[in-house]
């Protein structure tokens, strides 16, 4: 064999190596796997899995869902990850926004949430593979934290209902405010005592473990420093598990004062295509062109909040942990577990910021430990199902607010006011529409950033400044939005000025250009030359010159800086005087 064939050969094979790595990153690490990372993954892995099993079952409760639909969810993002994820802190599982905006969408009916699953993942993969992550950068910080805060407060007080052990409440936001106060006097003193009593127990054991890492903390033996973080970090399961304990011993006494979760589904989920059509109550057959019209703007906004959050959360445990991830691979990760999730009557998921914080300061080495987390998920259906009867609603309901209540971040507020206060528009927009519609709110606040960023866009700041000779500097890029706004400077400064004024375009901010502004700089020149003065450009880049000389304007003139271009038209204005 030739050695220009061998050459070419070892090319191919290094770059298929390569890609082969860059689509499945379990082969970069996995090679040099160690078994030290194995005892720190398998550590990591059984106490996220014990944070995620009452989590599910409460985010479950937020989409509407038998708790059982919980787990179903919570176990494929772990396999599916620790081959395509890019992030080794990551977890990926319902959380309390994917839950809200599921209700939101399919209003707790499984069969849909299951084919919503199905939907989100392939959008999110289709972006993956066309590469369109960049669509992400079109949703501002405003908007991300509106929503975030209104979702908040909208499952918070969504689960006062459970803590009080109130029925009948309706789910729409408004409504659920009215009938929850208006239904007080029929609270059970159970679920009351019990949800209080679990929210306090919460609060103690995270504010035990914050204070563990504060400065001026108390020095206390490292065994006990150690048992103190542990309690605190599973401290849902424990709370689960001791109010499930204790509503067992009321019922077998015969007193059932709390109200349970009642029957769920044993043993695991069967593994069946997600269903594609549905049936109403009354027999009729809804098809899936029906459904996915129901669905309507949220087949948009779900597959981009997902992505969204997951990447957020992997991009600061990245910069965090001095690595660096791969957005596009993450969208791809993401949507292959929704796919595949559907497939075991999953809801769709993404990242969770609280299980990735777990993951991460339990010290986990590599994606694998995302299986462990599976595996302990996959034995809870297989075994403790019927214990799960037991389970209080009030002690879901306070997991589920202990979850979100750091989503409410009022001090952005203060931020946002002292940096830039028109960014609190979209922020409003997006937190009040959210009350009245989950995506809505979205939608809302995206088109608002949207008009803002056109609006500078078209109304680029410009100095204009008179030395005898206008000089317009330019104070951002020149599109073709902003053209009309430049013209109209020109004209009420410049040439309608008696008499008319020479102008010097200083565009040194200016990097593109595009054809309707060239057509616009033409029609300048024309007036300038008609009224017998001119207009000189400064400060162009190369680029930007190279497409001005290209097009041949008639009358274009460039100096190299505002001085020179001054001092030219100086002189031109003494010779004509």
């Amino acid at each position: 064999m030739d050695q220009p064939l061998l050459n070419r050969l070892s090319v191919w094979g290094c770059c298929s190596c390569s890609t082969l790595k860059a689509w499945l990153p379990i082969l970069t690490w996995l090679p040099r796997y160690k078994l030290k990372w194995l005892q720190m993954d398998l550590l990591a892995g059984l106490t996220v899995g014990l944070t995620t099993v009452p989590q599910a079952l409460a985010y479950a409760e937020v989409a509407g869902l038998p708790v059982q639909y919980g787990l179903y969810s919570a176990f494929m993002g772990g396999f599916i990850y620790t081959l395509l994820g890019t992030s080794k802190d990551v977890t990926l599982g319902p959380t309390a926004i994917m839950s809200l905006l599921c209700f939101s969408v399919v209003g707790g009916q499984p069969h849909r949430a299951v084919l919503l699953s199905l939907l989100c993942g392939l959008i999110q993969a289709g972006m993956a593979l066309l590469r369109l992550g960049f669509l992400l950068d079109f949703i501002s910080f405003p908007v991300i934290k509106g929503f975030t805060c209104a979702a908040a407060v909208t499952i918070g007080f969504g689960q006062v209902k459970n803590i009080l052990g109130l029925q009948g409440v309706p789910h729409e936001f408004f409504l659920e405010v009215y009938y929850t106060f208006y239904k007080i006097p029929e609270a059970r003193t159970g679920d009351v005592v019990l949800g209080l009593l679990c929210l306090a127990v919460l609060i103690m054991l995270l504010f035990m473990k914050e204070s563990l890492g504060a400065e001026g903390a108390p020095t206390c033996p490292a065994v006990a420093r150690k048992l103190v973080w542990t309690v605190a970090t599973v401290r849902n399961a424990l709370v689960v598990v001791a109010s499930s304990f204790v509503a067992f011993s009321w019922n077998a006494y015969g007193h059932p004062v709390f109200t349970v979760t009642g029957e769920t589904s044993r043993g695991l989920p069967p593994f069946r295509p997600p269903p594609t059509s549905d049936t109403t109550a009354n027999g009729t057959v809804v098809s899936f062109g029906e459904i996915v019209e129901d669905f309507g703007g949220a087949l948009a906004v779900i597959p981009f909040m997902g992505l969204l959050e997951s990447i957020a959360i992997a991009k600061a445990f990245a910069s965090q942990n001095d690595y660096r991830i791969d957005a596009n691979q993450e969208l791809l990760a993401i949507g292959v577990t929704n796919i595949m999730g559907s497939f075991v009557s999953a809801y769709p998921v993404t990242g969770s910021f609280g299980r990735t914080a777990v993951n991460s300061q339990t010290g986990v080495c590599t994606p694998a430990g995302g299986i462990v987390t599976s595996v302990v998920v996959l034995l809870s259906l297989a075994f403790l199902m019927p214990a799960f009867y037991y389970i209080p609603k009030a002690s879901l309901a306070a997991v589920i607010i202990c979850a979100v209540a750091p989503m409410v971040d009022y001090r952005v507020i203060a931020k946002m006011w002292k940096i830039r206060k028109l960014d609190l528009l979209p922020f409003v927009v997006t937190f009040l529409m959210s009350f009245w519609q989950v995506q809505y709110g979205i939608v809302g606040g995206v088109a608002v950033s949207g008009a803002l960023l056109l609006y500078n866009t078209a109304r680029p700041p410009m100095k204009v400044s008179d030395h005898g000779v206008l000089v317009v500097e330019l104070g951002s890029g020149l599109s073709f939005p902003a053209t009309e706004y430049l013209s109209h400077i020109i004209h009420t400064q410049a040439l309608q000025a008696c008499p008319p004024k020479s102008v010097v375009l200083d565009c040194h901010h200016v990097s593109v250009i595009d054809y309707t502004v060239i057509s616009e700089l033409s029609d300048l020149l024309r007036q300038f030359r008609l009224r017998e003065v001119r207009l000189v450009f400064c400060r162009l880049e190369l680029s930007v010159l190279e497409v001005l000389l290209a097009a041949d304007l008639q009358g274009f003139s460039y100096k190299d800086s505002v001085e020179a271009a001054l001092q030219s038209e100086s002189a031109s204005l003494n010779t004509d005087q």
